[in-house]
């Protein structure tokens, strides 16, 4: 980056509109480079946190189903395949977000 901006400098040192026409040129570029570093630091953030909080939900789910098939045991099969379709549900979201992550870092 630097050498750009000392070769900018160098080349456009006799015309001062040129040199800061070339300046802002390769200024804009380290910009755009900088923006896509701190894409891909967020993506992988993102990436690392969606399974992190699906993972806390589950257990949740499941945390409290257990509870409430402990007080109310006649109903444990409904409340089981409800927090079956809750958990799946969760999961599904936490896949797409981590999906979505890694397609922000590859492109």
């Amino acid at each position: 980056m630097q050498d750009q901006i000392i070769q900018a400098a160098q080349a456009y040192a006799e015309n001062g509109e040129e040199y800061q026409q070339a300046f802002t040129a390769v200024m804009a570029a380290n910009t755009s480079e900088a923006a896509a570093g701190l894409r891909q630091i967020g993506a992988g953030i993102g990436a690392g946190l969606a399974p992190l909080g699906a993972g806390m939900g589950i257990g949740r789910i499941g945390g409290s189903t257990a509870e409430s098939i402990a007080r109310q045991p006649e109903a444990a099969a409904e409340i089981r395949g409800a927090s079956i379709i809750f958990a799946a549900l969760i999961e599904g979201v936490a896949l797409f977000a981590v999906v979505v992550a890694l397609l922000t870092m590859i492109l």
